[in-house]
């Protein structure tokens, strides 16, 4: 299993974990956000870079 595929299986987990512990709005939050303030505290060259890398990705 590559390493993108573990980060996928372990965010399902954290994320239905969260559901069953806390509401189905937290745990939305928490799936959502956490991913959005990685990406907001790039810096301008690294969020090219990713939009770059994965559109490369999607023309396979």
């Amino acid at each position: 299993m590559t390493n993108r595929g573990k980060v996928a299986v372990g965010g399902v987990a954290v994320g239905l974990l969260l559901w069953w512990l806390t509401s189905f709005w937290i745990a939305i939050l928490v799936i959502v956000g956490v991913p959005a303030v990685a990406y907001l505290t790039l810096d301008p060259s690294q969020r090219a870079r990713l939009r770059r890398v994965s559109r490369k990705e999607l023309g396979r």
